[in-house]
Protein backbone atom coordinates (compact mmCIF):
# COMPACT_ATOMS: atom_id res chain seq x y z
CA UNK A 1 0.00 0.00 0.00
CA UNK A 2 1.36 3.39 -0.96
CA UNK A 3 1.43 5.99 1.79
CA UNK A 4 -0.56 9.09 0.95
CA UNK A 5 1.55 12.26 1.06
CA UNK A 6 4.70 10.23 0.56
CA UNK A 7 7.19 10.74 -2.22
CA UNK A 8 6.88 10.48 -5.97
CA UNK A 9 9.52 8.16 -7.40
CA UNK A 10 10.44 8.29 -11.08
CA UNK A 11 11.88 5.00 -12.27
CA UNK A 12 12.87 3.53 -15.62
CA UNK A 13 15.83 2.78 -17.81
CA UNK A 14 18.64 5.25 -18.33
CA UNK A 15 17.66 8.03 -20.69
CA UNK A 16 13.91 7.99 -20.02
CA UNK A 17 14.08 11.50 -18.54
CA UNK A 18 13.80 10.77 -14.83
CA UNK A 19 16.13 13.58 -13.74
CA UNK A 20 15.07 16.19 -16.30
CA UNK A 21 11.35 15.60 -15.82
CA UNK A 22 11.75 15.29 -12.06
CA UNK A 23 13.50 18.65 -11.76
CA UNK A 24 10.78 20.36 -13.79
CA UNK A 25 7.96 18.78 -11.76
CA UNK A 26 9.64 19.59 -8.44
CA UNK A 27 10.20 23.19 -9.49
CA UNK A 28 6.59 23.61 -10.59
CA UNK A 29 5.27 22.05 -7.37
CA UNK A 30 7.85 23.71 -5.12
CA UNK A 31 8.88 20.42 -3.50
CA UNK A 32 12.38 19.04 -2.95
CA UNK A 33 13.97 17.15 -5.85
CA UNK A 34 16.53 14.44 -5.23
CA UNK A 35 18.40 12.34 -7.76
CA UNK A 36 19.52 9.00 -6.31
CA UNK A 37 22.70 8.86 -8.40
CA UNK A 38 23.61 12.42 -7.38
CA UNK A 39 22.97 11.49 -3.73
CA UNK A 40 25.37 8.56 -4.10
CA UNK A 41 27.96 10.88 -5.67
CA UNK A 42 27.49 13.35 -2.81
CA UNK A 43 28.00 10.68 -0.15
CA UNK A 44 31.07 9.34 -1.94
CA UNK A 45 32.50 12.78 -2.61
CA UNK A 46 33.19 11.67 -6.19
CA UNK A 47 31.33 10.23 -9.19
CA UNK A 48 29.88 6.79 -8.56
CA UNK A 49 31.55 5.61 -11.78
CA UNK A 50 34.87 5.71 -9.90
CA UNK A 51 33.48 3.42 -7.20
CA UNK A 52 32.20 1.02 -9.88
CA UNK A 53 35.60 1.05 -11.62
CA UNK A 54 37.46 0.38 -8.37
CA UNK A 55 35.14 -1.99 -6.50
CA UNK A 56 32.44 -3.06 -8.96
CA UNK A 57 28.68 -2.78 -9.16
CA UNK A 58 28.09 -4.67 -5.90
CA UNK A 59 29.75 -1.85 -3.93
CA UNK A 60 27.54 0.67 -5.73
CA UNK A 61 24.38 -1.37 -5.06
CA UNK A 62 25.21 -1.52 -1.33
CA UNK A 63 25.52 2.27 -1.16
CA UNK A 64 22.41 2.68 -3.33
CA UNK A 65 20.45 0.59 -0.80
CA UNK A 66 21.60 2.86 2.05
CA UNK A 67 20.45 5.90 0.07
CA UNK A 68 17.08 4.23 -0.64
CA UNK A 69 16.54 3.75 3.10
CA UNK A 70 17.13 7.49 3.63
CA UNK A 71 14.86 8.48 0.76
CA UNK A 72 12.02 6.27 2.03
CA UNK A 73 11.91 8.35 5.23
CA UNK A 74 11.32 11.61 3.35
CA UNK A 75 7.92 13.20 2.80
CA UNK A 76 6.56 15.00 -0.24
CA UNK A 77 9.72 14.86 -2.32
CA UNK A 78 10.15 14.14 -6.00
CA UNK A 79 12.88 11.53 -6.43
CA UNK A 80 14.57 10.26 -9.59
CA UNK A 81 15.73 6.73 -8.90
CA UNK A 82 18.73 5.22 -10.62
CA UNK A 83 18.06 3.30 -13.81
CA UNK A 84 18.51 -0.03 -12.07
CA UNK A 85 17.21 0.75 -8.59
CA UNK A 86 13.89 -1.10 -8.84
CA UNK A 87 15.55 -4.15 -10.39
CA UNK A 88 16.75 -5.16 -6.91
CA UNK A 89 14.28 -6.61 -4.40
CA UNK A 90 15.96 -4.99 -1.39
CA UNK A 91 15.46 -1.53 -2.91
CA UNK A 92 11.84 -2.26 -3.83
CA UNK A 93 11.20 -3.59 -0.33
CA UNK A 94 12.62 -0.53 1.46
CA UNK A 95 10.82 1.95 -0.85
CA UNK A 96 7.50 0.09 -0.94
CA UNK A 97 4.79 1.99 0.86
CA UNK A 98 6.70 5.27 0.93
CA UNK A 99 5.39 6.82 -2.24
CA UNK A 100 3.89 6.74 -5.71
CA UNK A 101 6.00 5.15 -8.47
CA UNK A 102 5.91 6.43 -12.03
CA UNK A 103 7.65 4.26 -14.62
CA UNK A 104 9.01 6.33 -17.50
CA UNK A 105 9.46 4.43 -20.76
CA UNK A 106 10.52 5.20 -24.33
CA UNK A 107 11.48 3.15 -27.38
CA UNK A 108 14.93 1.57 -26.90
CA UNK A 109 16.35 3.18 -30.05
CA UNK A 110 15.32 6.61 -28.80
CA UNK A 111 16.91 5.95 -25.40
CA UNK A 112 20.17 4.95 -27.11
CA UNK A 113 20.13 8.20 -29.12
CA UNK A 114 19.49 10.25 -25.96
CA UNK A 115 22.45 8.57 -24.25
CA UNK A 116 24.83 8.76 -27.20
CA UNK A 117 27.21 11.30 -25.61
CA UNK A 118 26.99 10.15 -21.99
CA UNK A 119 29.86 8.49 -20.18
CA UNK A 120 28.53 5.92 -17.73
CA UNK A 121 29.88 2.55 -16.68
CA UNK A 122 28.53 -0.40 -18.66
CA UNK A 123 25.97 -2.51 -16.86
CA UNK A 124 26.34 -5.60 -19.06
CA UNK A 125 28.77 -7.06 -21.56
CA UNK A 126 26.59 -5.92 -24.47
CA UNK A 127 28.34 -4.50 -27.51
CA UNK A 128 26.70 -1.09 -27.32
CA UNK A 129 24.22 1.10 -25.52
CA UNK A 130 21.18 0.01 -27.53
CA UNK A 131 21.99 -3.68 -27.09
CA UNK A 132 22.57 -3.15 -23.36
CA UNK A 133 19.29 -1.29 -22.89
CA UNK A 134 17.38 -3.91 -24.87
CA UNK A 135 18.87 -6.75 -22.80
CA UNK A 136 18.08 -5.01 -19.50
CA UNK A 137 14.51 -4.16 -20.57
CA UNK A 138 13.82 -7.70 -21.80
CA UNK A 139 15.09 -9.08 -18.50
CA UNK A 140 13.48 -6.51 -16.19
CA UNK A 141 10.38 -4.98 -17.79
CA UNK A 142 8.01 -6.98 -15.59
CA UNK A 143 9.85 -5.85 -12.42
CA UNK A 144 9.62 -2.20 -13.44
CA UNK A 145 5.92 -2.50 -14.24
CA UNK A 146 5.03 -4.38 -11.04
CA UNK A 147 6.85 -1.77 -8.93
CA UNK A 148 4.99 1.12 -10.59
CA UNK A 149 1.64 2.76 -9.97
CA UNK A 150 1.63 4.62 -13.29
CA UNK A 151 3.43 4.07 -16.61
CA UNK A 152 4.20 7.05 -18.84
CA UNK A 153 5.85 6.92 -22.28
CA UNK A 154 8.31 9.79 -22.82
CA UNK A 155 8.99 8.75 -26.41
CA UNK A 156 9.01 11.68 -28.82
CA UNK A 157 8.39 14.18 -26.02
CA UNK A 158 10.52 16.89 -24.52
CA UNK A 159 11.09 16.88 -20.77
CA UNK A 160 8.88 19.98 -20.52
CA UNK A 161 6.02 18.31 -22.41
CA UNK A 162 6.27 15.15 -20.30
CA UNK A 163 6.36 17.16 -17.06
CA UNK A 164 3.33 19.17 -18.15
CA UNK A 165 1.37 15.96 -18.87
CA UNK A 166 2.42 14.28 -15.61
CA UNK A 167 1.81 17.36 -13.46
CA UNK A 168 -1.89 16.76 -12.63
CA UNK A 169 -1.28 13.24 -11.26
CA UNK A 170 1.85 14.27 -9.35
CA UNK A 171 0.20 17.40 -7.93
CA UNK A 172 -2.85 15.44 -6.84
CA UNK A 173 -0.68 12.91 -5.02
CA UNK A 174 1.80 15.31 -3.37
CA UNK A 175 -0.58 18.12 -2.49
CA UNK A 176 -3.85 16.31 -1.87
CA UNK A 177 -2.55 12.93 -0.70
CA UNK A 178 -4.59 11.16 -3.36
CA UNK A 179 -3.40 7.55 -3.23
CA UNK A 180 -3.02 5.42 -6.36
CA UNK A 181 -6.17 3.54 -7.22
CA UNK A 182 -8.48 6.25 -5.88
CA UNK A 183 -11.22 6.58 -8.50
CA UNK A 184 -11.06 10.37 -8.22
CA UNK A 185 -7.34 10.48 -9.06
CA UNK A 186 -6.38 11.67 -12.53
CA UNK A 187 -5.66 8.84 -14.92
CA UNK A 188 -3.11 9.13 -17.72
CA UNK A 189 -3.28 6.86 -20.73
Amino acid sequence: MTRASGNVYLCGLRGTGKSSIGRLLASELEVPFLDLDAEVDRLLGRPYAQLVAERGWVAFRELEYDVCKRLARREKSLIALGGGTVRYAWNRDVLRGSGFFILLTAPIGELARRLRNEERPALTRAAGTEEELRAIWEQSEELYRRASDLVYDTGGKSAAEAARELLPAVRRYLQDGCPPGDASCPVLR
